[in-house]
């Protein structure tokens, strides 16, 4: 029965990370108040890169899609944010080796405040308003935070 169990629990997990990259964009276009973990998925992003585990960038890069379509976002912001911080941030965190947590806390809060930059810079040079600053950003950057604390 253990054995059971073991071969369909790899499948089942697949199945609902399919079924939340799939359809959970669509419900924060609907239910404004759901968190964008865009800090969590670009922290999945790096952590794929980081360990060559294809499977997390794809599943990342296929909710920063998905996420962009459904909430008629730039293409490729997140994604470029997430790159950047990468790039420029992320070999400088192994400073807080000790500190077990501190890194992907500062990952996260790095991806989502570059991601706001560029956003608003995008917005400022195109005339344009994809989003609307107010509280509902500042809970998805504090649950983002939350999620990582508590799942890494």
């Amino acid at each position: 029965m253990d054995s059971f169990l073991k071969t369909i629990q790899l499948p089942i997990m697949w199945l609902l990370i399919a079924v939340f990259v799939a359809f959970y964009p669509m419900l924060i276009s609907i239910y404004v108040f759901l968190p964008l973990f865009i800090g969590l998925m670009g922290y999945m992003m790096i952590n794929g890169i980081e360990k060559g585990r294809w499977s997390y960038i794809f599943v990342s890069l296929i909710y920063f899609i998905n996420l962009e379509a459904n909430l008629s976002l730039p293409f490729f912001l997140t994604v470029i944010a997430t790159l950047l911080v990468y790039v420029l941030f992320y070999h400088n965190l192994g400073y807080f080796r000790r500190c077990a947590i501190c890194a992907p806390v500062i990952t996260v809060f790095l991806i989502d405040m570059l991601y706001l930059g560029i956003i608003l810079g995008y917005d400022f040079i195109f005339q344009t308003q994809s989003i609307i600053l107010d509280k509902i950003l500042l809970y998805s950057l504090i649950v983002d935070i939350l999620i990582v604390v508590i799942f890494v």
